[in-house]
């Protein structure tokens, strides 16, 4: 599914949790596309350190997607930076842990929320009145097979992506006919530094990271839904391991 070399040339691009895993992948090939690329993410050095090996047009925001008012000054930055809204919103940020629901505290399932759904609203919410002014644009709402399959101890995550899925439709309804284009794209386990303390080979029921997708196969789909001619619309895309 790879793009042409070029194929995103004098587009912009924003992905949220771009220092490590699916999002920098996702950064990587849509740089390698030919896009600006606005990777944001909380930690400043790993975040820095991404946009330089990429290098030229990558500029790294800092965001912590937990703090509404830092999601506010990194949405200004990018503004500032673009002179106005990117051409393609990734949004990929995310939160993950395995407990059980009788063992998640109202805090950690309020916080996994926030990260995964309200700041991906509060995102989506100030850049969408531009991009329909416009009369175009692309946004992308990373998901996962946990936004449409229930599995044990995913109480506040499966809510997440459940809610983000849903959003994600409304999205699309509400986006017809105005040249603003939409995508789900929804792998199953996808092996990351996310995996680093479950050590999912080590239990029973979890997928092996040596079964999982790469993030690279997520970011090619990424880049394979945003060359898509302007009037195509993929409404939705589901990654399995073949």
């Amino acid at each position: 599914m790879t793009a042409a070399k070029g194929a995103l040339s004098g587009k912009s691009a924003l992905v949220t949790g771009a220092s490590r895993g699916i999002g920098l992948a996702c950064a990587q090939a849509l740089h390698g596309a030919g896009a600006r690329v606005i990777l944001v993410a909380r930690d400043p050095t790993t975040l820095k350190k991404a946009a330089d090996e990429l290098g030229e047009r990558a500029h790294a925001v800092v965001g912590d997607m937990l703090d509404a008012a830092a999601v506010s000054r990194m949405i200004a930055e990018v503004r500032s930076l673009l002179q106005g809204v990117p051409d393609i919103l990734v949004n990929n940020a995310g939160r993950f842990q395995l407990t059980t629901v009788e063992e998640t505290s109202v805090v950690e399932f309020a916080n996994t929320i926030r990260v995964n759904l309200t700041a991906q609203f509060a995102i989506l919410r100030d850049f969408l009145p531009d991009l329909r002014r416009r009369g175009w644009g692309h946004i992308v709402t990373i998901g996962s097979i946990a936004d449409h399959q229930a599995f044990p101890q995913n109480a506040a995550y499966a809510a997440s992506k459940f809610g983000a899925r849903a959003l994600h439709e409304v999205l699309r309804e509400e986006a017809r006919s105005s040249g603003v284009r939409a995508t789900l794209i929804s792998p199953g386990p996808v092996d990351t530094p996310l995996w680093d303390d479950v050590n999912p080979d080590t239990l029973a029921g979890l997928t092996p990271r040596t079964r999982m997708l790469e993030a690279s196969a997520v970011a090619d789909a990424v880049v394979y839904v945003a060359t898509r001619p302007s009037d195509v619309n993929i409404d939705e895309l589901r990654l399995s391991r073949s």
